[in-house]
């Protein structure tokens, strides 16, 4: 049995509104060759790859099954294999948790989303909700973030120029990062302009459509030295569900993170996250998430986040960065937006982000979500050291 497990290769494709060219097969098999080669680790081969974990989901994909071609692209043919819909960060935590319980040594993680193939994400969001009750309202993804943004705006009186700053620096981080999708950067007024789409959200608040898919390689810690130089640690990690249905919980505040948070930070030995984490890469789908999961992770105080980010103070040279890759408000689908985030730690923690390169990573933390309004929250703590 492994005490630590590491991500030992990574691999993601461009982002990008539409990969006409591309079926999501070969967006898979882009990202798996890229990992294998970067280890030289084979399938079916004694201490090589010795299992496989996708994140994929049957409505965007539009088949029963989502998996199913996945395994000969994955080496799962005759072995195991085991999928996660939703969101990818948590098949990272299921491919952790197979290692460290002694059952694998070596897991190959890969996710991927065509969402441009799909005629609306709000039709397929819709179908998540409880058919008796709230389906019949009309109830999707979207009018429920936007339900828990009034909810949280009003609460603290935060105003819009505060959320339009966080997708401003989260396009300009973008700008630097060559896998982004929105890399134009904008203004807080340009975000203020945009088309109002489910008030108080307007287009720019919103996380655009995007098809990608991003590849990791995990592997018990004797292995993991052996594979690589740089090997990335999870050095804890956390997830926890919110109630189904949203009028159980309170929308101006996530129970759910603020736990799954607390489970990673003690897995990690953490007591300060604002001073012993260097940098957070968070799933927010929309604006307003920003500053809800800042404070509820613990970096930011309640009701305060939007004018820390206002600030400055979350800027790729500032007091703490936050999603230096420029995030999930420049594009990425919404099943694989967690291990996107993983995957700007694993670049970052080995210094390898190029022109967003924040100096002196030593910890990173990656979150991932799922669900109407948040209602499933993971968290991961990442470690050179």
């Amino acid at each position: 049995m492994s005490d630590r497990v590491a991500i030992v290769a990574m691999a993601q494709t461009k982002f990008e509104r539409k990969k006409s060219g591309q079926r999501f097969q070969e967006m898979v098999w882009e990202v798996v060759q890229q990992v294998r080669e970067q280890t030289g680790l084979d399938f079916h081969k004694p201490g090589h790859i010795d299992n496989a974990v996708t994140c994929s989901d049957d409505f965007f994909d539009a088949r029963t099954i989502s998996d199913a071609p996945m395994g000969d692209l994955v080496g799962a043919h005759l072995g195991p294999e085991e999928k996660v819909s939703q969101d990818a960060l948590q098949a990272v935590f299921y491919g952790m948790v197979g290692i460290l319980s002694g059952h694998y040594d070596v897991t190959l993680v890969v996710a991927h989303g065509k969402e441009s193939q799909v005629r609306s994400r709000n039709l397929i969001t819709h179908a998540a909700f409880d058919p008796l009750f709230s389906r019949g309202v009309g109830l999707d993804y979207l009018s429920a973030a936007a339900l828990q943004a009034r909810a949280y705006l009003t609460k603290f009186g935060i105003g819009p120029e505060e959320t339009a700053a966080a997708v401003v620096r989260d396009r300009g981080n973008a700008s630097l990062n060559p896998q982004a999708q929105e890399q134009e950067p904008v203004t807080v007024k340009e975000v203020l302009n945009s088309r109002p789409v489910c008030d108080p959200l307007r287009k720019l608040d919103i996380y655009p459509v995007s098809d990608g898919a991003v590849a990791m390689i995990l592997a018990r810690e004797d292995r993991a030295k052996e594979l690589t130089d740089q090997p990335v640690w999870i050095l804890g990690a956390g997830n926890c569900y919110d109630s189904y249905f949203l009028g159980d919980r309170n929308l101006a505040d996530s129970h759910a993170l603020r736990l799954a948070a607390a489970r990673a930070y003690g897995m990690a030995g953490i007591k300060n996250p604002k001073k012993e984490l260097n940098l957070a890469e968070l799933s927010a789908h929309y604006s307003y998430q920003e500053l809800l999961w800042l404070e509820c992770l613990g970096l930011a105080e309640n009701g305060h986040a939007g004018k820390w980010i206002a600030e400055g103070g979350t800027e790729l040279h500032g007091e703490f960065p936050v999603n230096t890759s420029g995030g999930t408000l420049a594009g990425n689908p919404l099943l694989v937006s967690g291990m996107a985030r993983a995957a700007e730690c694993f670049l970052q923690l080995r210094g390898e982000a190029g022109k967003r390169q924040v100096k002196g990573v030593k910890r990173a933390l990656a979150h991932g979500t799922t669900g109407p309004a948040g209602q499933h929250h993971g968290v991961m703590v990442f470690s050179v050291e």
